[in-house]
């Protein structure tokens, strides 16, 4: 059967009225994936983030977490957790995180990779070039050759995440494709933001299937997983 519909001057609807119905399965609900943020040169950047990460609470509400640093501190600071970002930060780990002037922050909602503790991210790991911490949001196309390519070559993974496999492409050497020259064999939709010791970089695919928002304001600058809209 055919249902009508709203219209001007007679005729028909072309969907049946079955596929007019509302589904009541309950899985069906809209996903977002997950969201980025980060924050550089501000004195606030832990806290910035926080508040950046309750605005994309939206992206993902599996996990939540924030990587922060302060030049000159010994190690990267970071927190984490599963559930709501105003679950998994409680004042005193704001607290924790504070002096920092970078930090990255990640909301989850998992593409790949199973829910729990060990795949929420940012990830953080100390190479020959320092430390670095990631928040991803995407999916590589190629990351299982990518994947497999590595433990060829001694790499240990300890995620089902790709945001792993971009960690340890960063942390080979030169002379075997690694460092950032290696972000170019990254194919498929994400958008990624880096924390070293000296900089904050953020980057998205090729086609913008996942774009960053950007601002800046006196040397101040700022990274988003795209929202609506922005204050």
């Amino acid at each position: 059967m055919v249902s009508k519909t709203l219209k001007r001057g007679g005729g028909v609807g072309i969907f049946t009225r079955s596929s007019l119905k509302a589904s009541t399965d309950p899985k069906h609900k809209p996903t977002h994936e997950c969201g980025v943020f980060a924050v550089f040169n501000h004195p606030d950047a832990a806290m910035l983030t926080y508040y950046g990460l309750f605005a994309l609470q939206h992206r993902g509400q599996e996990s939540a977490g924030i990587t922060a640093y302060a030049p000159g501190a010994p190690n990267f600071k970071t927190h984490k957790g599963m559930g709501l970002v105003s679950q998994v930060f409680q004042p005193s780990h704001l607290d924790y995180l504070k002096d920092a002037s970078r930090a990255i922050g990640h909301v989850r909602y998992s593409t790949t990779g199973s829910s729990n503790l060990k795949n929420a991210q940012p990830f953080s790991v100390d190479t020959a070039r320092g430390r670095l911490a990631i928040a991803h949001n995407g999916n590589l196309v190629n990351a299982a050759a990518l994947r497999a390519e590595l433990e060829e070559r001694g790499s240990i993974f300890q995620t089902t995440v790709d945001s792993e496999i971009v960690l340890h492409l960063l942390a080979q050497p030169a002379s075997a494709g690694g460092g950032l020259p290696a972000l170019r064999r990254l194919q498929g939709a994400f958008s990624i933001v880096l924390m070293g010791e000296n900089e904050v970089i953020g980057f998205r695919d090729p086609h913008g299937f996942r774009p960053c928002v950007s601002a800046s304001s006196m040397a101040r600058m700022c990274w988003l997983r795209r929202v609506a809209r922005l204050i």
